[in-house]
C-alpha cells in the first residue's frame, strides 16, 4: 500500500510540478504528516524531491527529472479505460488501480496537456443511478465477481438459494443496479450470496462475444416478456405525444402500430401491451383527460371510479369533468 502511494506521490509532482504538503494530502487521502514522512522517505530512495519554502511553497521534483515508472500494466490499462464511470470502479474494488493509471497516463504527456484529465473531468460526469434512487451500499458479491471477469475465471456461487457453475463474461450497470452476464444468461448481482473464484482455472471466452450488444438483445427481450395484458384505449392527439413518456417504452412502438386513422372528434384508438391491468390502471390515470378506456370493461369502471372520486374530492360535478370529445 505505501510503495504505491509514494509511487503516486512522484507522479503528482512529475504531472503538476509541484505541491503543497496539504493538495499532496487532499490528492492521496493522507494526513499531512503522512505526507512529510514519504517524502523523507523518498529523498533517502534517491528520489530528486525537495522543498520549496516560503509562501508559494510546497514539494518539486528536481527539474529534468523524470521517473520511468509510467508504462501501465494490463489492471491499470483496463481501468482507464473505464474512468468516466468512477463510482463503477470503486464499487469493483478498482479506484486504486484507476487513480494509478491516470496519474501514469498524465506523467506520460507533454508539459501543456497535463491537465487534459482534470479538463475534461470539469465538462463531463457520468452518473449512472436513475433519479430518485437511494444511495445503497454495492453488493458483496460484486468485487469477487468483478474479480473473476478481469481474469476469465469460473466461479461457483448461490444464488436465489441453488449453487451454479459459471462462466462470468461481463459485468453492467444498468440505472444503478449491477448485471453478471455469462454466454447465455443475466443475473442480477445482488442476488447472489456466496462467490468462489476457481482462481487456479481459466474458461476459453468466445471471442466473438460483444457484452453490449448480448446486453441490448437480452434487455429488449426481458422488456417485452413483461408486457402479457393488452388495454384498448382512445387518446387524443396530446394524449398521443404523452405515449412515449407515460408507457412503458417497450410498449410504445407495438401501441403506435396499432393506431388506427383519428376519428371525426381526433381520437385515436390504440392497443397498449402492459404488464398487468393493475399497471394500466396507473399509467391510464397519469394521462389524465387524454386517455379513455374502451376495453377491458372492468378497468374501464376502475378509471370511471378513480374519476368520480377525483370530482368529487374537487367539488365539481363529474359531467363537468369528461374529456373534450370522448365518452361512450
Amino acid at each position: 500500500m505505501r510503495a504505491a502511494r509514494l509511487m503516486s506521490l512522484v507522479l503528482l509532482l512529475q504531472a503538476r510540478g509541484g505541491m503543497t504538503a496539504a493538495e499532496l494530502s487532499r490528492e492521496l487521502e493522507v494526513s499531512e504528516r503522512t505526507v512529510h514522512r514519504d517524502v523523507l522517505a523518498l529523498s533517502g530512495a534517491g528520489i530528486p524531491v525537495y522543498a520549496d519554502r516560503g509562501r508559494g511553497g510546497g514539494y518539486r521534483l528536481l527539474e529534468g527529472y523524470r521517473t520511468r515508472l509510467t508504462g501501465l500494466d494490463r489492471a491499470e490499462a483496463q481501468a482507464l479505460f473505464l474512468s468516466g464511470v468512477p463510482q463503477a470502479l470503486r464499487e469493483m474494488g478498482l479506484g486504486e488501480v484507476a487513480a494509478t493509471a491516470r496519474l501514469k497516463a498524465s506523467a506520460a504527456l507533454p508539459p501543456g496537456s497535463r491537465d487534459a484529465h482534470e479538463s475534461a473531468a470539469q465538462r463531463f460526469h457520468l452518473d449512472a443511478p436513475g433519479w430518485f434512487a437511494r444511495g445503497k451500499p454495492s453488493p458483496e458479491a460484486l468485487v469477487p465477481l468483478a474479480r473473476a471477469v478481469w481474469g476469465d475465471h469460473p466461479v461457483t456461487a448461490l444464488y436465489r438459494g441453488a449453487r451454479r457453475t459459471l462462466e462470468p463474461y461481463g459485468l453492467v450497470l444498468k440505472a444503478g443496479v449491477w448485471y453478471l452476464a455469462t454466454r447465455s444468461a443475466i443475473y442480477r448481482v445482488d442476488r447472489f450470496a456466496e462467490v468462489e473464484i476457481h482462481s487456479e482455472r481459466r474458461f476459453d471466452r468466445d471471442r466473438g462475444f460483444d457484452l453490449a450488444a448480448f446486453w441490448d438483445e437480452r434487455a429488449a427481450d426481458f422488456a417485452r416478456s413483461l408486457l402479457t395484458t393488452r388495454v384498448t384505449v382512445r387518446l387524443s392527439q396530446e394524449g398521443l405525444r404523452a405515449l412515449p413518456v407515460l408507457a412503458d417504452p417497450a410498449a410504445v412502438d407495438e401501441a403506435l402500430a396499432s393506431a388506427g386513422e383519428p376519428d371525426g372528434q381526433g381520437l385515436v384508438t390504440v392497443s397498449l401491451p402492459v404488464e398487468s391491468l393493475e399497471v394500466a390502471y396507473h399509467q391510464i390515470l397519469r394521462f389524465g383527460p387524454e386517455a379513455e378506456v374502451i376495453d377491458p370493461p372492468g378497468l374501464r369502471e376502475r378509471v370511471a371510479d378513480a374519476t368520480a372520486r377525483l370530482c368529487r374530492l374537487y367539488g365539481m360535478p363529474a359531467q363537468e369533468t369528461a374529456p373534450h370529445g370522448t365518452g361512450p
